[in-house]
């Protein structure tokens, strides 16, 4: 853990970069900004005030011998690229094949926003939230697909806009059994 940071340090930094950029911190119309600034990043970066696991701690016992996939898909989220930060806009598809217990779906989308507010790239995030609910769940396997777009690659850089990177996270019978593993992919998918 670092060293907390005040709100007058954070401040005085967006108005050193404003200042870097070419502009007047103390124009009219930036006079508030660094306030702003300081407020959305507290916001944007919550996920490492939170313990995303925590979501996956209360689950539900009662599942009336519910024994296939449960897949929640299209989950937006907006991350940050620990490389340049810069925003990484995308969606994600999370499953897992419950033993004997399942978590509220809110949870799953919880978990995902969690890993995501917080500097990152794709590849280790989805190797988070599948951990996670592998870990927490104990399902006999796990899926994660994300696919985003990444502004470090489409706004500068390489420049190349509606690119996008997909990463998965297959774990037990999601990753080793053919049969689960399609039937995962292709919910996921929407097929």
């Amino acid at each position: 853990m670092t060293d907390p940071v005040s709100p007058a340090e954070a401040e005085a930094a967006v108005r050193t970069l404003i200042r870097w950029a070419g502009d007047d911190p103390d124009r009219e119309g930036l006079l508030d900004t660094p306030g702003r600034v300081t407020r959305s990043y507290r916001e944007l970066f919550a996920g490492y005030e939170t313990d995303p696991r925590a979501y996956l701690e209360r689950t539900f016992e009662e599942v009336g011998g519910y024994d296939e996939l449960v897949v929640l898909k299209d989950i937006r989220f907006v991350s940050f690229c620990e490389h340049h930060m810069l925003p990484v806009v995308g969606r994600a598809h999370v499953g897992y094949l419950p033993t004997d217990r399942v978590v509220g779906i809110s949870k799953l989308a919880r978990v995902v926003q969690g890993y995501a507010r917080r500097l990152q790239i794709q590849e280790k995030m989805t190797s988070e939230i599948a951990t996670a609910i592998h870990e927490v769940l104990r399902p006999a396997g796990v899926g994660v697909v994300i696919e985003a777009e990444h502004s470090c690659m489409t706004l500068r850089g390489v420049n190349v806009p509606g690119a996008s990177l997909t990463t998965s996270q297959l774990i037990g019978v999601v990753r080793d059994d053919p049969r689960t593993r399609e039937e995962f992919l292709r919910l996921a998918r929407g097929a």
